[in-house]
């Protein structure tokens, strides 16, 4: 089994030992690349190493653990907040957080967040994998995103979604009926939505469904959809979109 490519950021040197032999003693499914004391520094490191789960710190000087959203256009890793207070709850979900764990960290509880970890991963690379099958899965093609939030569970048809728009860690799903706020990247659906040629990256932000483009203006690079939203086209995305409308 391929092990987890992952980063450890904390201010404390004895934070990032402690965590780091527990990694070591209890999660084998983990390759660590490297410890970093700073947000600076784990921004750089992760652009060179390319991780794929982050273990970070909350409180830290200069930089809080949260700002990391403002470093990167999209969070394409998993990040796991360790902090001692348990106030930061609610906002590390907020920035996307795939867990929150309290210091002196459970050990039983860190097996279960990477456990959960790997199994995300798991089912992102699978999804990555079906483009590769073609036509021979047209019948198998996804045809609803699920979303829930802690009450409710939401089932949208694909068909429904006019677009995807990310803003920082999080994204939210238009549709004609309303609008969905999820924790979740535009990478996420991206590949998730791989496979129906419908979808397509206009933007770094965003994420259309052609089949519910309303007109287009070449001059100023701006596509309306059905209702009534106005998008912004990428001059790098130009002719990958012209090329799609076309078919």
């Amino acid at each position: 089994m391929q092990k987890i490519r992952a980063l450890l950021v904390d201010d404390e040197e004895s934070a990032r030992d402690v965590l780091g032999n527990l990694l070591l003693r209890f999660c084998p499914q983990v390759e660590l690349l490297a410890k970093c004391e700073n947000l600076p520094e784990a921004v750089a490191r992760i652009e060179e190493l390319q991780p794929q789960l982050v273990f970070l710190d909350i409180e830290m000087p200069n930089y809080a653990g949260f700002e990391i959203v403002n470093f990167f256009p999209e969070i394409n890793f998993k990040i796991i907040f360790v902090t001692a207070y348990d106030k930061y709850a609610i906002r590390a979900f907020e920035v996307a957080a795939m867990d929150y764990l309290l210091k002196p960290i459970d050990i039983e509880r860190l097996k279960l967040s990477v456990e959960r970890a790997r199994k995300e991963l798991d089912i992102e690379q699978q999804a990555q994998r079906l483009p590769l099958l073609g036509q021979t899965l047209e019948s198998q093609q996804i045809k609803n995103i699920v979303i829930s939030d802690r009450s409710q569970q939401y089932i949208i048809g694909v068909d429904e979604v006019i677009a995807i728009e990310a803003q920082e860690s999080y994204c939210t799903i238009h549709t004609q009926a309303k609008n969905y706020v999820v924790s979740r990247n535009l990478k996420h659906f991206e590949t998730m939505l791989a496979s129906l040629p419908q979808f397509i990256r206009t933007h770094k932000s965003w994420l259309v469904n052609k089949k519910q483009l309303q007109s287009y203006s070449k001059s100023e690079m701006l596509i309306t959809l059905r209702n009534g939203l106005v998008v912004k086209l990428s001059k790098y995305k130009k002719a990958e979109f012209e090329e799609a409308i076309l078919k």
